[in-house]
């Protein structure tokens, strides 16, 4: 039988968090991606708490223009945030998404802003 979109995604979703777990030095940076938004959280595992979050909704974030530039948006004003709240270091969970479009350009508009991962 094959599976659902959300079924194949919740697989890889599972693999990946096998792997990845952030800490208070070194977060989580999760990535959500609805047909309209973008979301970005940094997570610390070990307690369970979101240490920050951002998304397309926000209104400090400039959101216009495609869906491409809103997650370059939100992967600068993730970094900001998180440099501003100390965090240098993260590990990045894309969530079961493929690295590939809204995601990536996420990432790397991150990485270039100063956080690492």
């Amino acid at each position: 039988m094959a599976l659902s979109k959300l079924e194949r995604r919740q697989r890889i979703k599972h693999r990946i968090r096998k792997v990845i777990f952030g800490t208070a030095e070194s977060p989580r940076l999760s990535v959500f991606r609805s047909n309209k938004e973008i979301y970005a959280q940094l997570i610390d595992d070990n307690s369970g708490k979101t240490i920050l979050s951002v998304s397309s909704r926000d209104k400090e974030i400039d959101a216009k223009g495609t869906k491409l530039e809103q997650a370059v948006a939100v992967g600068k004003a993730v970094a900001v945030k998180a440099i501003n709240a100390g965090v240098l270091n993260c590990s990045f969970d894309r969530n079961g998404y493929l690295y590939h479009g809204r995601v990536k350009a996420l990432a790397d508009a991150a990485r270039e802003a100063g956080l690492k991962f």
